[in-house]
């Protein structure tokens, strides 16, 4: 497990991995930062006083809370973003571990809907860090607890989905529940570090396969046992 956690983080530092970070990081600011002019714009527009410094004032206080809103998308952003590329990460660490066991590629809707629910899980434990903020030690809990849970649980199914049906996919999941979320807190512990977090996609899709690969059984892309 300790040896499969170091050997994802050094792959996020290879060029197939910089490529796809560099690529989402632009997109996703590119993104941010027209979102954040059109917000912007909007709010400033329903602004309106008999004084020009109150006008102005409001303006900027809208800007900036628009942009603390922003820096808190920023995370589910990028994984939506980098989630298109995954399928294609998860490929090239299968082949740096055993070229002669690569998955097949997931269908073009199956991989789109994955990066939508990588998103939405990044959005609901970030949701749920922030409402617990109140609530010292409880909040650590429940942060830790659900990122490791939910994307423990979401980064393994896009890896074993490229070897396996879903209903195999999630009784392998359930055979292995307290293993996957160990490694599930590796996942949660580069998600509390702020931008250091936006590696979260890439180390864990890198991470997973190589769970993946130790502890399932091994099939061919057919889908056949090939033990």
């Amino acid at each position: 497990m300790f040896s499969d956690a170091i050997d994802a983080f050094n792959e996020i530092f290879t060029p197939p991995f910089r490529k796809v970070l560099i690529r989402s990081l632009a997109l996703t600011l590119g993104v941010l930062a027209l979102a954040w002019l059109g917000l912007g714009r909007l709010a400033a527009s329903y602004v309106a006083t008999p004084w020009p410094w109150l006008d102005m004032l409001i303006a900027i206080a809208a800007a900036v809370g628009v942009l603390v809103g922003l820096v808190f998308l920023v995370a589910p952003v990028s994984a939506l973003v980098a989630g298109f590329y995954l399928d294609e990460l998860a490929e090239t660490v299968e082949r740096s571990i055993a070229p002669d066991h690569v998955g097949r590629a997931l269908p073009g809707g199956q991989a789109m809907w994955l990066a939508v629910k990588f998103a939405a899980v990044s959005v609901l434990v970030n949701g749920l860090a922030l409402a617990l903020l109140l609530a010292p030690g409880i909040n650590l809990i429940a942060f830790f607890g659900a990122n490791a849970y939910l994307l423990g649980r979401e980064y393994f199914e896009l890896a074993a989905l490229r070897y396996r049906p879903l209903d195999e996919v999630r009784a392998l999941r359930k055979a292995h529940g307290l293993y996957l979320f160990v490694c599930g807190l590796f996942i949660a512990a580069l998600v509390a570090i702020p931008l250091v977090n936006l590696l979260t996609p890439l180390f864990a899709t890198a991470f997973m396969v190589r769970v993946h690969q130790r502890i399932a059984p091994r099939k061919n892309t057919m889908g056949q046992a090939a033990f």
